[in-house]
């Protein structure tokens, strides 16, 4: 029996959660998702996250998500990964952004994870 897809929500995003998707489509950033975690109990309102192929595009999507935001005022509380490139985080407060590699992103399954929170439609 096929896994069934979670229903995605359509909910109207923050400005700086579209910017971060957007600077993440700009470097083709793999298999985008966010994560409504208002209702589910979590640290932070939404969770983006993404794949890129390799180290290197993984940096770039985060760089270019960091600048897009940089532009508009706000920077990231906190970063972490960033030198191993496997999993890099950024943490804006209400949101949180990962980057992942493939097999790293399938080893920590975020969406299985924050199975409670609802996927939106980005």
């Amino acid at each position: 029996m096929a896994k069934a897809e979670p229903r995605r929500k359509t909910i109207r995003l923050p400005k700086q959660v579209k910017l971060a998707i957007a600077a993440a489509e700009d470097k083709k950033a793999e298999h985008i998702s966010v994560l409504d975690l208002r209702k589910a109990g979590g640290f932070t309102d939404f969770f983006v996250i993404c794949s890129g192929t390799n180290a290197r595009q993984i940096r770039a999507i985060a760089d270019g998500i960091t600048e897009a935001l940089r532009l508009e005022g706000a920077k990231p509380a906190h970063i972490e990964g960033y030198d191993r490139s496997e999993w890099i985080l950024l943490d804006y407060f209400d949101f949180v952004v990962h980057v992942f590699a493939p097999e790293t992103r399938l080893f920590y399954g975020l969406e299985r994870l924050w199975g409670n929170a609802e996927a939106v439609e980005s």
